[in-house]
């Protein structure tokens, strides 16, 4: 079964102070971070939502797989949820693993624990110590119900709420560091 991975780096960052998917993080870019995570991790297919100063990424990024620009990516990540997903939606696969940019102490590894469990009926959350946290897997099945609830700022939080999720420890391969300020 194949499993796609899906980048959300469109926000504008605005408490970062400028797109995060241009901020350098050990030696490299945040998006290229996010990307290569999924590409190491075996994923088949990945795709990059990109938004807030996209030119500028592409220029900075060239080799990203597979761009998706979203075009209303200041209404928040729930529309660049929906891009990436409708991205997917052609592809052969089952289930999509979902990375957030400003999360850089993801790993390959982290990714391969949540996506043993994909299928098209699974809804997988990486956890901390029993928190829930990223990567997050939504398989095919749930696509659509997830599209129509990600509004705003939520992404899939609200439609995860109401199903039944496995959690899958990663905290002992993972960090979960949420890069929304800049150090110091």
């Amino acid at each position: 079964m194949q499993t796609a991975g899906l980048v959300l780096a469109a926000g504008g960052g605005s408490r970062y102070g400028m797109p995060k998917a241009l901020v350098a993080y050990a030696g490299r870019l945040l998006v290229e971070r996010a990307a290569e995570t999924l590409r190491s991790a075996g994923v088949a297919r990945t795709v990059v939502v990109l938004g807030a100063s996209a030119t500028s990424v592409l220029a900075a990024a060239p080799n990203l797989p597979d761009p998706v620009i979203n075009p209303d990516w200041a209404t928040g990540m729930g529309s660049s949820l929906r891009a990436g997903l409708r991205a997917l939606t052609g592809t052969p696969a089952v289930a999509a693993v979902v990375l957030l940019v400003d999360m850089p102490e993801v790993t390959p590894l982290a990714v391969g624990r949540v996506t043993a469990h994909a299928a098209a009926d699974a809804l997988v959350m990486g956890s901390y110590a029993g928190r829930r946290g990223h990567p997050v897997l939504l398989g095919r099945d749930h696509w659509d119900g997830v599209m129509a609830s990600a509004v705003g700022d939520r992404g899939a939080r609200d439609y995860l709420r109401r199903h039944d999720v496995r959690l899958v420890e990663v905290g002992d391969v993972a960090g979960d560091l949420d890069l929304d300020v800049p150090p110091g």
